[in-house]
């Protein structure tokens, strides 16, 4: 299985493979020093950096590595791979190139027949190259059935792979559908050309958001906090972590955003089980904020790294865990 977040912060452009690692599952506690340091008891590191969240400046429990000599890289792995550090047994490997051979091979899928499982969704891509991962979405809002949403993700092992998989099978109907499938490339937030895809989303009502800055300054005033008793919250509104997940808040949407644009930024990362925009009861527009239930913490941290302070359409988005305390 591909980490999600290896593919987006695999190693900086340019920089050999085979020097470059990622460091995995560190204790919460150590610091970007004492990450050096370990790493350069085996030979020079040329830099050592450790992934933290934007606002809150806790470490994610990863970092980077990048070695001088390809030897030592190869000897941190055989030596520090699986050390116990504090409660944690790190990991150490290469990080994976950002190379275009398996960038953007990550396929968004939509109008599949609800009766569908992940293995005939499998089944069915299979035959174009390796399958790296794969997912159907459920909707959490039908309790413990879970009905397909008819929408899935699958991410193959090389771009090529995929781009065929686009070619034969968008605007086609697998069998037993009423209607033909889409099959695209999932948006990865962090290129400049999804941006811009994304931004298209919503460039008609970028005409909008010209309000008045006084506006803008009291929506920013906003507590998360003041939406757990707001009807239509639902099942969303569960502290950090939960048994259904990671919940992410996401803040400043523009008043026209919707589920799906949530589905299209947050896919890329990892299993996402919930979305939610919250809108206001009269006129059904986006208040600027939402929730976003991912599976796994990592997946859930790196989407916020990548996410947080990510523009969309002309506003800054503002994404972090959902506390159970109050907002700072």
């Amino acid at each position: 299985m591909s980490n999600g977040y290896e593919e987006h912060m695999g190693g900086d452009e340019g920089k050999d493979s085979k020097t470059n690692l990622i460091v995995n599952y560190l204790p919460q506690s150590m610091s970007q020093d004492e990450l050096r340091s370990l790493f350069s008891s085996i030979g020079e590191v040329e830099s050592a950096k450790l992934i933290r969240d934007k606002v809150a400046g806790h470490s994610l429990g990863y970092g980077f590595v990048n070695y001088l000599n390809p030897s030592d890289a190869d000897r941190a792995i055989s030596t520090l791979n699986g050390l116990r550090l504090q409660s944690k047994t790190i990991k150490v490997s290469y990080a994976r190139p950002s190379s275009d051979t398996i960038k953007d091979a990550n396929l968004y899928i939509s109008g599949l027949p609800k009766a569908m499982t992940q293995k005939d969704v499998e089944d069915m891509f299979s035959r174009f190259g390796h399958i790296i991962n794969s997912r159907v979405l459920v909707d959490q809002a039908t309790g413990t059935t879970g009905a397909s949403r008819g929408v899935a993700f699958i991410r193959f092992d090389k771009r090529a792979e995929a781009e065929e998989a686009v070619k034969t099978l968008n605007g086609q109907k697998p069998p037993g559908a009423a209607e033909p499938i889409t099959v695209k490339f999932a948006a990865n937030p962090n290129q400049v050309k999804n941006t811009q895809i994304i931004s298209q989303l919503y460039h008609n009502q970028s005409r909008r958001f010209g309000g008045p800055v006084h506006h803008q300054a009291q929506r920013f005033r906003f507590s998360p906090m003041g939406v757990d008793h707001m009807s239509g919250v639902g099942n969303v509104n569960v502290p950090g972590n939960s048994n259904s997940g990671w919940c992410i808040f996401i803040y400043n949407l523009g008043q026209d955003a919707d589920e799906s644009i949530l589905w299209q930024m947050f896919g890329p990362f990892g299993a996402v089980t919930n979305v939610k925009v919250i809108r206001d009861f009269n006129t059904n527009k986006c208040k600027g904020f939402g929730f976003v239930t991912m599976s796994n913490y990592e997946e859930a941290a790196m989407a916020i790294a990548s996410l947080n302070g990510y523009r969309l359409g002309d506003k800054m988005l503002q994404v972090s865990f959902k506390t159970s305390k109050g907002h700072k």
